[in-house]
């Protein structure tokens, strides 16, 4: 078997890689009587090519003779190869419709799809993933964007950073006030979040403390679906019937909102649960919420403020509280900033590719030479031209040709 790390052709360029050079080796070397491995040719890579071949890894112009080809981001239509197996995130799970086509095509080119973002132990946990550094990134913006929009203190962007020590030692310059911070999510993502709030020496207290108490030091709250949500035929919480029937609850996160000043939202978001919020109730004086780092980029999902993505390059922008539109970033004092970026942890793409290498090598690469792997069978969306049993609900989504 012959495996290749693609280019990435999604704009803008993602300069993330599945595999380090240093991983691949190490792979190449494990698994010499069973796996061949290349990488497409690339200027755009955090890792260069020279530091591929140091390790003695072919770079390659052509892979039409790979069997199994790693990616990071959506493959571009045009540059799909038919009869393939790739893995990379698809984002078409939640029938996204900017990647309908996307499926389609899949569908269209008999290749097995096979998403990172589906591969889980037996235990269901997911294994691959660049959540830790979408948290660690998304915090750190979310620093940068409440500095700049009080002008209290300046920080460097991260993707002018080298790595997670760069960051921490720009978090030195960060004074806040006493702001309350609301954090969603306890996942991989979650966990990044919190590692900026610890850097920063930041008080976490409970919900009740959050909702009821004043502090002379910025505080933050980690808040789960257990603390807003309630069913709405009694008020009352149960996750296993939540998980089971998320559009029985109704959300009451406007109580946080009420008294907190910064959002980051790293929670997973089930299309048939509630919003936190609704779009009117920013127009509310008691809306104190005046940045939203919005790490979980679902448009019109979860964070309704968030109505399309933002990018390193442009990362913010600001919703009016009065009529709820769009103004550049920082356009009045009193609006609300969103940050939504897509890719956060490609700031960081040497550090968040070796992790996210770390774990291919240990979840993946095994599973490769087996007849029949329940991880990746449970992680592939589309074979020879059909979706797989698991992913049927997609076929009105691949089947609308509108």
């Amino acid at each position: 078997m012959k495996i290749g790390i693609i280019r990435e052709g999604k704009i803008p360029a993602d300069q993330r890689t599945p595999f380090t050079p240093e991983i691949l080796k190490s792979v190449a070397d494990s698994f010499a009587d069973q796996l061949e491995c290349c990488v497409e040719q690339s200027n755009l890579r955090a890792f260069s090519d020279q530091e591929y071949l140091d390790k003695g890894v072919e770079i390659a112009m052509d892979l039409s003779d790979v069997d199994v080809l790693f990616g990071v981001k959506e493959v571009p239509i045009e540059q799909l190869i038919p009869n393939k197996t790739y893995f990379f995130f698809s984002h078409t799970i939640k029938k996204q419709a900017k990647n309908k086509g996307l499926l389609q095509a899949i569908l269209a080119k008999s290749i097995r799809l096979i998403d990172y973002e589906l591969l889980k132990n037996p235990a269901g946990e997911r294994v691959v993933a660049f959540g830790r550094w979408a948290g660690i990134v998304g915090a750190y913006t979310a620093f940068w964007t409440y500095g700049k929009k009080t002008g209290l203190f300046n920080i460097s962007r991260a993707m002018a950073l080298k790595d997670l020590e760069g960051l921490k030692g720009e978090l030195k310059k960060v004074v806040l006030p006493p702001i309350k911070i609301i954090v969603t999510g306890r996942g991989r993502v979650g966990k990044g979040v919190v590692e900026i709030l610890e850097i920063l020496k930041i008080k976490e207290i409970s919900s009740q403390e959050f909702l009821f108490q004043q502090f002379e030091e910025p505080v933050f709250v980690v808040v789960s679906s257990s603390d807003y949500l309630r069913r709405k035929s009694d008020g009352g919480f149960d996750q296993t019937h939540f998980y089971a029937h998320p559009e029985d609850y109704e959300s009451h996160f406007l109580s946080f909102a009420g008294v907190g000043e910064l959002l980051i939202a790293a929670a997973y978001w089930d299309p048939k649960a509630p919003r936190l919020f609704e779009l009117e109730a920013i127009k509310s004086s008691n809306f104190s919420i005046s940045v939203i780092a919005d790490i979980t980029c679902d448009l019109n999902g979860s964070i309704p403020t968030t109505h399309r993505t933002t990018t390193i390059l442009d990362p913010i922008y600001d919703v009016d509280r009065k009529t709820a539109q769009e103004i550049p970033a920082f356009g009045k004092q009193d609006s609300i900033s969103v940050m939504a970026i897509d890719n956060l942890p490609c700031e960081l793409p040497r550090e968040s590719s070796t992790e996210f290498a770390q774990q291919l090598r240990q979840w993946v690469i095994p599973e490769l030479g087996k007849a029949n792997s329940s991880i990746l069978e449970k992680a592939t969306i589309a074979r020879d031209g059909e979706l797989t049993l698991e992913f049927m609900y997609l076929s009105d989504y691949v089947n609308d040709v509108s």
